[in-house]
């Protein structure tokens, strides 16, 4: 299977602001890439490429005054197949992890995992370690927050969604890793994309989606407790301890987004949509401007 993907974003900058954006695929996924993703802006500037201390790719570039596009559109080969599920990969002990995976045992800024760990412990505590652990942990944060794009806040923590009940795929992701952490199961944030490949029709072309991956047998894992079902299509653009360290867009500057499309599907399905999207009205922009986008 092929898959198209892409963003594109439209600015109106008062005047010229430093960007660091992070749209191109994991290097984990260079080799499945068919149609380079390489960043475009119009007007065009230089955009000069680095990895994080993550190994995220990421671009540095001077949007200019006035109106500034930015965008991907590349082409991925995929095997069709849903996220793959692993039911007896076991929890490792603290002192048998990798040293690399610890860091994502700590707390982090939007993942307070020891203010949540006694009740992460009481939820879950008696619960098979493992595989079976993890999966309660999605289970109850689908079913105890209420997604709403309306919800989207860019200060909400993982305390803050387990209070209040609501949020977007960020806040599900954040509850989900902070209490996954509390439980000694090392777990990092991820953002990428999403295809509704497979899924009932209609359905729009594609998102940008957050979901964790967990260290569990040896290896990481992929669970996404805001759609909590394994999907086809999901293409992994960075991963951190949580939202902060993989914002789509940080602006250093005022970020008057206008205008905002994704899309990840199918390359047979989409190749006859060209047309159409290119007369579609724009997505709807969230309820607030951020300075930073963070999915």
């Amino acid at each position: 299977m092929r898959i198209r993907l892409g963003c594109e974003m439209r600015y109106a900058f008062p005047y010229p602001v430093p960007m660091v954006v992070m749209l191109n695929l994991h290097p984990s996924c260079a080799d499945a890439l068919e149609a380079s993703d390489a960043i475009v802006t119009q007007p065009a500037v230089p955009v000069e490429t680095y990895r994080d201390s993550f190994g995220n790719l990421c671009g540095r570039l001077i949007a200019p005054a006035g109106a500034f596009t930015i965008g991907t559109d590349g082409i991925v080969a995929d095997d069709g197949l849903p996220d793959p599920m692993a039911p007896d990969a076991a929890q490792h002990r603290v002192e048998d992890l990798p040293a690399e995976t610890l860091l994502f045992l700590l707390p982090s800024r939007y993942c307070e995992s020891d203010l949540l760990a006694d009740e992460a412990w009481r939820l879950f505590g008696d619960t098979p370690p493992g595989w079976e652990r993890v999966q309660a942990v999605c289970d109850f944060v689908h079913a105890h927050l209420a997604f709403g794009y309306e919800f989207a806040h860019r200060d909400r923590t993982a305390l803050d969604a387990y209070q209040g009940g609501r949020g977007v795929c960020r806040d599900f992701t954040h509850l989900a890793v902070a209490l996954c952490r509390a439980l000694n199961l090392p777990t990092r944030y991820c953002t990428g994309y999403i295809s509704f490949i497979g899924e009932p029709e209609p359905h729009p072309a594609g998102d940008f989606c957050a979901w964790m991956e967990v260290y569990l047998g040896g290896r990481w894992h992929v669970f996404d407790p805001r759609n909590n079902a394994p999907r086809i299509g999901r293409v992994m653009v960075a991963y951190g301890r949580d939202a902060a360290d993989v914002p789509l867009t940080h602006t250093f500057g005022p970020n008057p987004l206008v205008g905002f499309r994704v899309w990840a599907d199918a390359v047979a399905v989409i190749d006859h949509l060209d047309a159409e999207a290119a007369e579609a009205p724009e997505e709807p922009l969230p309820p607030q401007t951020m300075t930073t986008r963070m999915e």
